[in-house]
C-alpha cells in the first residue's frame, strides 16, 4: 500500500470546493462509503489524512476536498480555495435545491491529548463512519489517523472529519452540511 503524505505543514494544506465530480484516478483512496438517499447521492473517501466527499442531486454535483501541498487538481468547476490558516467558516448556495456550509479549525494538542483524542475516536470508529490510521508513519508514539463521521439524512449529509499530523502534534476538524431540501 503506497503511503500517504502525513509530513506536511498544517497550513500548506488546502480546501477546496468545487461544483462538478472529481475522478478516482487523481487520489489513492484508502477507505470508502457510498451513501444513497432518496434525494441525494454521496461519496465518501479517505485519501491519507485528508478526504473527499461527493455529493450528488439532480444532474448537479459539489465535491468537498482537503488536500496536500502539490495535489494536481483541476480549475474547472472550482468554486472556493483556501489554506489552513485559523479558524474559517464559508457557505455556498449552488442552486434553490443544493446549498453547502462548512467550518473548520485547528487544533495544537499535547501529546498527551492527542493520544486520548486517538483512542476516542478509533472507538468511534469502529460503531461508524470511517477511522484509517497509518502506525508505519508514525512520530514516536503518536500515529496519524483520519476519522470522517457522516449522517445522512434524506435531505442533508452531515460530515464531521478529523485528521491529525503527530509530528505536529496538531488536529484538523472540519463540520459540513450539504443541504439538500429544495
Amino acid at each position: 500500500m503506497e503511503l500517504p503524505q502525513v509530513k506536511v505543514a498544517v497550513e500548506e494544506l488546502c480546501f477546496s470546493l468545487f461544483q462538478r465530480p472529481l475522478h478516482p484516478e487523481l487520489f489513492h483512496i484508502y477507505s470508502s462509503r457510498h451513501v444513497k438517499t432518496s434525494t441525494y447521492e454521496a461519496y465518501i473517501w479517505v485519501t491519507g489524512c485528508t478526504h473527499v466527499v461527493s455529493v450528488f442531486r439532480d444532474g448537479q454535483c459539489l465535491t468537498e476536498l482537503i488536500s496536500g501541498p502539490g495535489q494536481d487538481l483541476p480549475e474547472r468547476g472550482l468554486i472556493e480555495r483556501f489554506r489552513f490558516r485559523g479558524p474559517k467558516s464559508h457557505k455556498c448556495t449552488l442552486s434553490k435545491n443544493v446549498s453547502y456550509i462548512t467550518d473548520f479549525q485547528v487544533e495544537r494538542m499535547s501529546p498527551n491529548l492527542y493520544r486520548q483524542s486517538y483512542k476516542d475516536l478509533q472507538k468511534f470508529g469502529s460503531k461508524r463512519g470511517l477511522f484509517i490510521s497509518f502506525p508505519q508513519l508514525s512520530t514516536g508514539d503518536l500515529e496519524p489517523f483520519c476519522y470522517i463521521d457522516y449522517e445522512a439524512r434524506d435531505k442533508e449529509l452531515h460530515v464531521h472529519t478529523f485528521a491529525a499530523y503527530p509530528d505536529q502534534i496538531t488536529m484538523v476538524k472540519t463540520q459540513s452540511l450539504f443541504d439538500l431540501a429544495g
